[in-house]
Formats: C-alpha cells, structure tokens, sequence
C-alpha cells in the first residue's frame, strides 16, 4: 500500500489483527528484512511493515531525513489509519526513529523495543565515518554500500550468511543516492535519546547481540542499566534479526 507523505509515496503493509505493533528497519534495509518475524506475530497482532525515506519503494522527503521527520511520517501515517497507540519496534536506525517518535509523541507509543540500536548520539569517530561517506559515496556508492553491509556481521557470520548479505546488498544498491545521504545525514545529526528511553515508562526492551560491531554490548549494557530497562542478549551481531529469528519472535511475543 502507499501513504503520501508532503507528496512523496511512502510504502506499508498491514497483516493480522490485534493491537498494533510497527516494525522499523534500519539504515540500507526495507521492510523486506521482516519477512520471517512479521507473519508469526500477525497471530496477536496488528502488524505494520514500512519502508522508511529513500529505502525500499518509498519516495525520498528531504535532503536530510532526520529521525524527527520520518517520525513525523510514522504519526501521520498512524493519524491517517485511525490507530491511536502502538508499540515499536526499530533495528538500528529504525531505533532511533521509534525513539524520536516516542519523544514527540510518547501518550501514542504504547511500547518500545530497541533492536540492535542506542540510545547515543554518534560520537566524534562515527560522525568522521559519515562524513567520509558522504563525501566518495556519490563515485564509489557500490563500494561503500557492500563495505558497509559487511560490517554490520562478524567475519564467522559473513560466511554462514553469505548469501543472504549478497541479496541485502542488491537490494541496497538500488535505492536511491539522495534517500541514503539523507539518512546518513539523519543519523550524524540526531541526539542523545538516553532520557527518552529513561522517562518512557510503558513495555520497554532491549535486544542487543553480544558481538554486534556497531553498538557495543557494553553501551547496550550501560544503558539498559541507566534507564532501568530489560535487557536480552543474544549470541548475534547487529544483524540479530537474520541470526536469531526465532528468539526475537518469542520476544516479540513477551513471551521471554
């Protein structure tokens, strides 16, 4: 299905019934990346599949694609669908835009569940990483969208998920050069959320992989402690979803 977003087509699926749970992918991923989570939850609930600015088939917005606007997407897409509150969960990026929802809009978030994501803002390092990015990605986008995605796995789950990495690859280059500069001008620029998560006193997890190269098991730790939040860790990389599909799902499930 599309919602119009300022004129700009955004894609979303809706399956099941139940209360509403959004699923929110991260940075160079689409709501492809739920295909095996999203049919066991449709059972209890209502899910919401969406393909974030400039990734999948949804339309480019902005230059920047901060984590308040595509919020502000998700708030109004929800307005348009009638759903009061739902509960969101967000891998990585797709975090950081559930926290900026949850900040703007917190009586309508009625859970939230962190997937591989921070509540940090990018420190000084990481911003120099995107920086970098920015400035080759318009003559070498190839390069550094596969360089990218293989970071996001360890070098044993590089070669056990081969050929899933090579499909999420493919799918990355064909999104659009503006949808990915926006977002990563999105990511460099959002900020520390810590006190969202912390003053957010509904259903709160975070799921985090012990070998996650990306966010380090130690910030997730941190944090889980700061903002009294549970906490699951699982034998993963950033990319728990592929790793640990079954487990999520019971999570999910507030079953674990």
């Amino acid at each position: 299905m599309i919602y119009h977003f300022k004129e700009v087509p955004i894609f979303y699926e809706v399956t099941g019934k139940g209360p509403v749970m959004v699923l929110l992918h991260g940075f160079l991923e689409s709501s492809t990346m739920w295909k095996a989570i999203a049919p066991p939850l449709t059972k209890h609930f209502t899910v919401i599949t969406i393909d974030l600015p400039g990734h999948g088939k949804s339309g480019v917005l902005s230059e920047t694609h901060s984590m308040e606007l595509m919020a502000q997407l998700l708030f109004s897409m929800l307005h348009h669908l009638k759903i009061e509150t739902a509960t969101l969960v967000g891998h990585s990026m797709g975090g950081y835009v559930a926290l900026a929802f949850t900040e703007l809009y917190q009586q309508h978030t009625a859970g939230l569940i962190l997937l591989n994501s921070t509540t940090y803002k990018d420190n000084d390092n990481r911003k120099k990483n995107r920086d970098r990015a920015l400035r080759y990605i318009k003559t070498q986008k190839d390069s550094i969208i596969s360089m990218a995605i293989s970071n996001l796995f360890t070098e044993k789950s590089r070669l056990q998920y081969a050929s899933e990495i090579e499909q999420l690859k493919l799918e990355a280059l064909s999104f659009p050069l503006k949808g990915i500069t926006a977002a990563i001008k999105g990511m460099r620029d959002r900020k520390d959320r810590t006190q969202v998560l912390q003053n957010f006193q509904k259903k709160k997890w975070i799921i985090c992989g012990d070998k996650d190269p990306i966010v380090p098991l130690e910030d997730s730790t941190r944090i889980s402690e700061v903002t009294h939040t549970p906490i699951k860790i699982l034998r993963s990389s950033h990319m728990s979803w592929m790793e640990n599909t079954d487990k999520i799902v019971k999570i999910l499930h507030f079953n674990e």
